[in-house]
């Protein structure tokens, strides 16, 4: 499977150690199927680091099935109450490989923080939310992992 990163520069070789706290699935690399959506990830670099970049990857599928992976399959209460607790930096429960999941973009994230706030019942968030856009991501959470089984094969400029 291909997978991609947006970026504001080239990463041939992911390193957990420049990860970020408090996104959606925590600490981690962050890839995605969807080469369209990786390009807008890039997009946010490009407008603060003066560059964007979309590295590509090859993930050794055959893999999957000895990883542990936690999978959320659609945008559903346990995957709200998921993502606002990453979201409010509390620690990720279980040993997992890989996360995979709906993103949490910009039109989610606003849901999400209503819903923090109080603003939005999780019935309203989980209505709204049903509405967005299909994207998906991967988010690596072993260094090893992605050592072994994620391969860099090119990068490319956002234009």
């Amino acid at each position: 499977m291909i997978l991609y990163h947006g970026s504001w520069l080239v990463v041939e070789k992911p390193d957990l150690a420049f990860s970020r706290d408090n996104v959606d699935f925590g600490r981690g690399f962050y890839t995605t199927p969807y080469k369209e959506q990786a390009k807008k990830w890039a997009e946010r670099f490009k407008r603060t680091k003066g560059a964007g970049m979309v590295s590509a990857y090859e993930l050794d599928d055959a893999a999957l099935p000895s990883l542990r992976v936690l999978e959320f399959k659609a945008y559903n209460a346990k995957w709200l109450e998921f993502i606002a607790d990453c979201r409010k930096g509390k620690p990720v429960e279980g040993d997992y490989d890989i996360i995979a999941g709906s993103v949490a973009n910009d039109k989610v994230f606003d849901t999400i923080e209503e819903y923090l706030n109080g603003y939005r019942s999780k019935t309203e968030a989980l209505r709204r939310l049903r509405y967005e856009k299909p994207n998906w991501q991967y988010c690596f959470k072993k260094q090893d992992v992605m050592d072994q089984y994620l391969h860099f094969t090119f990068s490319e400029v956002v234009r």
